[in-house]
């Protein structure tokens, strides 16, 4: 065998297409055929196999949180991607999705906003064919997977809200853009930090290109050279053409690799190929294993609707929640947890009867006031009996410090949609910590207790100073 393809004769193909498509549709699945090569004595084909919207499954979901640098092209790549329309040069497509005025005149991102990409079974993109193309409930009513960008500000002022909005989503892969006429900058590198630190695989876009195209051969080198330093060790792969961006999705699950795509927002040159990409993209989370686990959703934002009363939204991290179903909520500030019902749930702005592992849901809740409730509390099955964290131990890995960490210093700490300030307390063994170095540590929560379960990753920041850690044990 020389591990070439042999592939099959026009009719046998003809045959084998036929029955694969007839197994797909008794399972509620619909086949597409990806690509198709040339072997020694005939032809063989790549397909993708995808549940129809019929199946009555919820969509695929997964999370990219969009990041890189002021000025990157972040949120106008966002925008094109999820209406279809080329930017025109002066913040046309950046103002189509930004979420406020002042992010509008000041063509900057400061706040966390999610946009939906929607695909059909036959990998369509969804938003295209809407009369709104950011209509959040069609996209969910017609999609059968859903890319939900979450972009995020790329100034250093804003690095906090960014830092919530990657550890809040439980992001499958991350963005991060690199201008063609800025190449690779101080923040790229900090928020790479953090991506390598969660252990978070990446999608490198060279946006610009149009304006800066004798430097994008360096910018890839750059970029190139970085993804290759020791404690990143990935593997670059320039996506060029199909055949590319099939081997890497296949490939991307594992983290091994880091794509790089080289797109326009203005002219739309290279965009196919990513949108190919996003399309074939695998979960990295296994949401189907979370479903059978109790349940539980941390707060990431906090509503008062009239006529509805108080709301709470979050990304369920497991299990299942529906309509009527009580539940605990907290811990409030004295470490209780209380009993509240759902009174409704919305997904992407539709009503459905549960909520799953997965979804980015809002539950309207009663027997609680908005005055009691704040971000990053959790909402948890009605059965657990959870317990409100006052302190824990962690394993911590210090990204940068300009002096050293000892016993009593205090930086705030970033846990699923958790953040509040939290103080060393105790430095096992005795030693300082310093950039570089890896510790245990025991963190005291300074305001009020927090729900922490054992294995949750963290972020930390103080100033410039910045690190990771992962919850061993908690008090």
């Amino acid at each position: 065998d020389d591990g070439r393809v042999v592939g099959l004769s026009e009719e046998e193909l003809k045959t084998s297409l036929k029955n694969l498509e007839e197994a797909a549709k008794r399972i509620g699945a619909k086949v597409t055929v990806i690509r198709e090569v040339n072997g020694k004595i005939g032809k063989a084909v790549e397909v993708l196999v995808r549940r129809t919207k019929e199946s009555g499954n919820f969509p695929i979901w997964l999370y990219i949180p969009v990041l890189g640098n002021v000025d990157s092209g972040k949120s106008s790549l966002v925008g094109v991607l999820t209406t279809g329309i080329y930017d025109d040069g002066r913040g046309g497509a950046m103002a189509r999705v930004a979420r406020y005025l002042h992010e509008i005149r000041m063509r900057r991102t400061s706040s966390i906003s999610c946009h939906p990409l929607g695909f059909d079974e036959s990998g369509r993109i969804v938003n295209y064919g809407l009369s709104s193309p950011l209509d959040e409930a069609e996209i969910f009513l017609n999609s059968t997977k859903i890319i939900d960008f979450v972009d995020l500000g790329g100034h250093e002022r804003y690095f906090k809200t960014t830092l919530k909005g990657i550890v809040g989503h439980h992001p499958d892969y991350c963005i991060i853009t690199v201008s063609a006429n800025d190449g690779v900058k101080p923040m790229t590198i900090e928020h790479l930090k953090v991506v390598v630190g969660l252990k978070l695989p990446m999608i490198f876009v060279i946006t610009k290109i149009d304006l800066a195209p004798h430097k994008t051969r360096k910018i890839v080198e750059d970029i190139q050279s970085l993804v290759k330093l020791p404690k990143i060790n990935s593997i670059p792969f320039l996506v060029k053409n199909m055949d590319d961006v099939v081997v890497a999705s296949k490939v991307m699950v594992t983290g091994r690799i880091t794509p790089i795509f080289l797109v326009s927002n203005v002219t739309g040159e290279g965009l196919n190929l990513l949108q190919s990409f996003l399309n074939l993209l695998p979960q990295r989370t296994r949401w189907s294993e979370e479903v059978k686990k109790p349940f539980l959703m941390y707060v990431d934002d906090i509503f008062n609707v009239r006529g509805v009363g108080p709301v709470v939204s979050g990304l369920v991290k497991q299990g299942k929640v529906s309509e009527n179903d009580n539940v605990l909520l907290g811990p409030f500030k004295d470490g209780s947890f209380k009993r509240v019902r759902v009174k409704s749930i919305h997904i992407n702005r539709t009503f459905v009867g549960c909520a799953v592992a997965g979804n980015d849901a809002c539950l309207a809740l009663a027997g609680v006031s908005y005055e009691e409730l704040r971000k990053g509390m959790a909402v948890l099955n009605v059965d657990s009996k959870p317990k409100a964290v006052k302190a824990f131990e962690a394993d911590v890995f210090i990204l940068h410090h300009p002096t050293t960490i000892r016993e009593g210093y205090q930086a705030v700490v970033h846990a699923q949609t958790i953040r509040q300030s939290a103080e060393f307390t105790e430095i096992y063994g005795g030693k300082v910590l310093r950039t570089g170095d890896y510790g245990r540590v025991k963190l005291t929560f300074m305001y009020y207790p927090e729900f922490l379960l054992e294995g949750q990753k963290f972020v930390f920041r103080e100033a410039n100073a910045k690190g990771i850690g992962v919850v061993r044990k908690t008090f």
